[in-house]
């Protein structure tokens, strides 16, 4: 890297690189540059056209691309092989304070901005904001069933009573969320709790998603089993996480009709994609037999048009850390992805998918001036979101040390 010009604007930080990623396409010729003035890009174009005397900030042979963006992560785990247990040892603070690493975790590997969907005493709600971290998106506690999946966030509710679900998600409304995270399923964390059970009614989460609509916040569903999908996408959920279809002994393969509703009605689906590669073989087995048939299904759904993210789930086990999002282009081209579609779905689909497509995910003329310098050209090899070499995250550069 080296500075060229003399006589910089104050406030503006001109970069330079081989190549741009712009969220959209790419694009090579003419000495590429991306225009920061203070938190937000002020413009993209050609070394050529700036004015004499600009600084540059040149990353010779890298790309730039927009801070990427994980659309399900929970801070308050820790990645351990216990995080739950963990998480149960600590108080407030303490939890607040493991929080902020595991967000600077995140954000030192270029993901700028995270969707925190399950947190305990809405603790990630007080992370917003913060200069040193990602951008958050924020859901609270996630809304379960009595003794249901994450019950020990805080979240319970009755399962059959659609009143005490409104008035769950209008709490939540009160408290100031971005998304309402509700678990139409069981998971895997909780022991009693199974995935391809269903824990809320039909009318119940309808009943849910409905308010949280009349408030403007979006909801997006926990859905293993084939009957939560189906009842979530009835209900009008915005998004399904997991999305697995796991059944008792396998998998089950989604009609071409529940397929069709998915992908007209825009529901976007997170893959909770992502694991160290070092590490797949800790993942539980009862996941590990079904994925190929998990990624199966996904590839279906793919190529029928359904919008997928990644969306990691990381911080619920060693093998999904806090920076896993990277790790995510392997799953994401086992679905079928290219290298463009796999970078779109880790940026500007991700960031529309979080409710921040008007300023997140794009290199592009006032939005956040998030930008990330990766070494190599991610188009011809995605390894490059491996070898960072600076995160620019609302116009500061990021400490590589803290």
């Amino acid at each position: 890297m080296s500075t060229v010009g003399g006589g910089a604007n104050s406030g503006i930080t001109v970069l330079r690189a081989a190549r741009i990623f712009d969220g959209e396409e790419f694009r090579s010729s003419g000495s590429p540059v991306v225009i920061l003035e203070g938190a937000k890009i002020s413009g993209v174009g050609c070394a050529a056209d700036l004015p004499n005397g600009q600084d540059v900030v040149d990353f010779a042979g890298a790309a730039l691309i927009p801070g990427l963006v994980d659309p399900h992560v929970h801070l308050a785990f820790d990645a351990s092989s216990d995080p739950v247990a963990s998480l149960a040892g600590l108080d407030n603070d303490a939890v607040l304070a493991a929080m902020r690493i595991a967000a600077r975790t995140a954000l030192r590997s270029g993901i700028t901005t995270v969707r925190d969907l399950g947190d305990r005493d809405y603790l990630s709600l007080a992370l917003r904001g913060a200069a040193d971290l990602p951008t958050i998106v924020a859901a609270g506690p996630p809304i379960t069933s009595v003794n249901g999946h994450c019950h020990f966030l805080g979240g319970e509710v009755a399962a059959g009573s659609p009143a005490e679900l409104r008035s769950a998600v209008r709490a939540h409304a009160e408290r100031g969320v971005d998304v309402i995270k509700i678990m139409a399923s069981g998971g895997t964390m909780t022991p009693g709790s199974s995935q391809e059970r269903a824990q809320f009614t039909r009318e119940a989460l309808h009943a849910a998603i409905a308010e949280a609509h009349l408030h403007g916040i979006p909801v997006t569903a926990h859905a293993h089993g084939l009957g939560s999908v189906l009842d979530a996408v009835d209900a009008g959920a915005d998004g399904l996480e997991h999305v697995t279809f796991w059944s008792a002994e396998g998998v089950d393969v989604p009609g071409h009709e529940l397929v069709e509703r998915i992908v007209s009605q825009r529901v976007a689906l997170g893959a909770t994609a992502g694991v160290l590669p070092r590490l797949a073989e800790v993942m539980p087995a009862a996941v590990s037999r079904r994925m190929p048939q998990i990624i199966a299904n996904f590839a279906a759904m793919y190529a029928a048009g359904a919008t997928i993210v990644a969306g990691t789930d990381a911080g619920i086990g060693p093998y999904k850390p806090h920076d896993v999002l990277p790790y995510a282009r392997h799953r994401l081209a086992a679905f079928g992805m290219d290298p463009t579609a796999i970078l779109r779905s880790m940026t500007s689909i991700a960031a529309r998918v979080c409710g921040l497509g008007h300023r997140k995910g794009r290199l592009k003329p006032g939005y956040d001036a998030d930008v990330v310098v990766v070494r190599g050209d991610p188009l011809a090899d995605l390894s490059a979101l491996h070898r960072v070499e600076a995160v620019y995250s609302r116009g500061v550069r990021v400490d590589p040390e803290n």
